[in-house]
């Protein structure tokens, strides 16, 4: 599960620097040809939208599975580690039941509500529900982040008992 997982978080990658790249590079022609050849792009300023929302919700689940997620961890570290270790434990439950319910669950409900009524976007004619896909597909990469850090904990315990 493990390899499957990081060559999932490779893939993700990969897909977040494209990403960035055709962002940066839609928002340099929207500047371009607003402002030099005075004839703005009707399409920029949507595809950089809908960029953003996929870099910010898959670079969540990204920074989730690296740990360079914002946190605040002052009482966390200076817990005892017995007691940090089962904290951790119950912080990735947390996540998991959230990211079940609010990215999968809702996430899911919400892509297929604008397949079926056929929402499209202003500009670029896309059915929204290409756009909302983002979120459970990063909420099913959190979960299967979680399994992973769950797992790990359980072996991490199992070998201090014994």
């Amino acid at each position: 599960m493990r390899q499957l997982n990081t060559h999932l978080n490779r893939i993700i990658e990969r897909l977040l620097i494209l990403a960035m790249i055709a962002i940066v590079t839609v928002v340099c022609w929207q500047v371009f040809s607003r402002f030099i050849l005075r004839a703005p792009s009707s399409y920029t300023e949507e595809l950089a939208r809908f960029l953003l929302i996929w870099i910010g919700v898959l670079g969540a689940s990204y920074a989730y599975r690296t740990k360079a997620h914002l946190g605040l961890d002052l009482f966390y570290q200076k817990m005892i580690p017995s007691i940090r270790h089962k904290c951790s434990f119950v912080i990735e439950i947390c996540v998991l039941v959230t990211a079940l319910s609010i990215l999968v669950y809702g996430g899911s409900r919400l892509m297929m509500l604008s397949f079926e009524l056929k929402q499209t976007s202003a500009a670029l004619g896309i059915n929204m529900g290409y756009v909302y896909l983002v979120l459970p597909l990063s909420g099913v990469l959190i979960v299967i982040n979680c399994i992973e850090n769950l797992i790990t904990y359980a072996q991490q315990t199992f070998k201090e008992e014994a």
